[in-house]
């Protein structure tokens, strides 16, 4: 899961809101009057995400003021009314109501972004009680790499009912969809507004493509049984650890360059020999040698790290491909020609 707290994680833009927010309006206002209206708009719009100031968060983007808020669980902040302020007190009223209007517009397109902030694991409990079309509805608009942590704390017996339901799932109303995500976000103080999504196949992939391989199996069994076809396109659609002995040797380079070394020892304990053999000729003679000497020395390991480490291999070239560095096929018959 991503540490929304580590420097790298965090926007300039954003930065910029949570040191001028710790400021307070007066200071903000008067940074606002040196900045062009592009500046304004995305930095307001990265503020008015923000309900509190951690400690921690403000750390991150300036040590010199970790002192003053030591020891303060949050400081609260009224997002709203300081983004209208500090905008309206720098631009003209034209200009003020069209990066106001935006900034609503914005915030409805982020449905369940909040449950970022929110504990999983409190977030599931919550979550199990609804009907399972309404939990089908709820994770598929979440962020997948918190639907697949809920997924794998729901009950068994849920686990393959849902994902049906998140595969068949259509075109939800805005207005359901808002209704359901105003009154989860009050239940857990959560804040940010919603928006519509269509469920589907590939939101259940993205969302298994994050569970452990126990409620994989799970999902998958369940689909299997109630449709052989469905699950055929599921398997299709999926990209697994052991898809990456297919993508080319350029492509495996730089997701090497991402994994950190003990977790791709870690990840080739139960790998396939070609899959060793893909890894290995794409380093170097000297680290090649240290990964084997790791391999060899590594004693018994839980099937569920050696799992996590793959995960995190899968979830690095994803990461690569998303941003147009490589390209991943779905498998050998994704050929290009």
């Amino acid at each position: 899961m991503v540490d929304v707290l580590d420097p790298k994680n965090i926007s300039g833009p954003r930065k910029a809101a949570i040191f001028l927010m710790a400021m307070g309006e007066e200071y903000a206002t008067r940074v606002f009057s040196k900045m062009n209206e592009q500046e304004v708009a995305d930095v307001a719009f990265e503020m008015s995400s923000i309900d509190h100031i951690t400690p921690e968060m403000l750390k991150a983007v300036s040590l010199d003021f970790v002192n003053s808020f030591e020891g303060e669980s949050k400081m609260i902040i009224e997002s709203d009314s300081f983004v209208k302020n500090i905008v309206r007190n720098t631009m003209d009223p034209k200009n003020a109501s069209a990066i106001l209007g935006d900034l609503e517009k914005k915030k409805q397109e982020k449905p369940f972004i909040w449950s970022r902030n929110v504990n999983v694991g409190t977030l599931a409990g919550y979550v199990e009680g609804e009907h399972p079309q309404t939990i089908a509805m709820i994770l598929a608009h979440m962020p997948s790499e918190i639907s697949s942590e809920i997924l794998m704390a729901l009950p068994e017996e849920l686990k393959g009912d849902i994902a049906m339901r998140i595969a068949r799932l259509g075109q939800i109303s805005e207005d359901v969809v808002r209704d359901v995500d105003k009154a989860l976000k009050l239940e857990l103080s959560g804040a940010v507004g919603p928006g519509g999504k269509a469920g589907g196949l590939q939101v259940l992939v993205d969302i298994i493509n994050g569970v452990d391989k126990s409620t994989e199996d799970a999902v998958m069994e369940y689909v299997e049984e109630d449709n052989p076809e469905m699950a055929n396109d599921i398997r299709n659609l999926m990209f697994v650890f052991e898809d990456l002995t297919n993508i080319d040797d350029m492509a495996m380079r730089e997701i090497l360059k991402k994994v950190e070394g003990q977790q791709l020892t870690y990840a080739l304990k139960t790998a396939t020999d070609e899959m060793k053999e893909k890894i290995f000729s794409n380093l170097s003679q000297r680290a090649g040698e240290m990964l084997k000497d790791d391999l060899e020395a590594m004693g018994p390991v839980r099937l569920t790290e050696v799992e996590e480490a793959q995960q995190t291999v899968v979830r690095a070239a994803k990461e690569l491909e998303a941003d147009g560095t490589i390209t991943l096929g779905k498998g050998k018959d994704d050929v290009l020609v």
